[in-house]
């Protein structure tokens, strides 16, 4: 008797730990040294986020690009931080739209490709076009 109620105990515990002890991995996809075809940066890098559904991007426009922004916005910051919310659509990766439901953008990124797009839908016309391509991409495990 006294055998069989440690087996059942042993049993409860150790399933108790092994529940615990289970590890969590995710991945964080780094895009960096990113080249715009329209502006100059000292710094352009993104990172997604799969655990979060976050794309963060960090950047520094160079000194003439951050003149020809600041003469039409004069809140531009020359460094800058921006957050999306993110998620995946078949083998594409989405940032959240950004504008109105007639008219509004999302940038497109595609697993380990170092090409970044942006998707511009006009009244249901949808248009796909490059806007960066960046000199590193690294995918990391994350353990939790």
């Amino acid at each position: 008797m006294k055998k069989n109620s440690f087996s059942i105990k042993f049993l409860i515990i150790s399933t108790f730990l092994f529940n615990f002890q289970t590890e969590v991995f995710s991945e964080i996809m780094l895009l960096t040294g990113c080249k715009n075809l329209n502006d100059g940066f000292i710094k352009n890098e993104y990172i997604l986020d799969f655990e979060k559904s976050l794309m963060t991007r960090n950047y520094i426009y160079d000194q003439k690009t951050y003149k020809k922004h600041k003469v039409t916005d004069l809140s531009i910051k020359k460094e800058n931080t921006l957050e999306r919310f993110m998620y995946e659509d078949k083998n594409l990766i989405l940032t959240d739209k950004i504008g109105y439901p007639q008219f509004y953008t999302q940038l497109v990124f595609e697993k380990n490709s170092p090409m970044i797009n942006i998707k511009t839908v006009i009244n249901g016309e949808e248009a796909i076009s490059k806007i960066s391509t960046c000199s590193v991409v690294e995918v990391f495990e994350k353990e939790s």
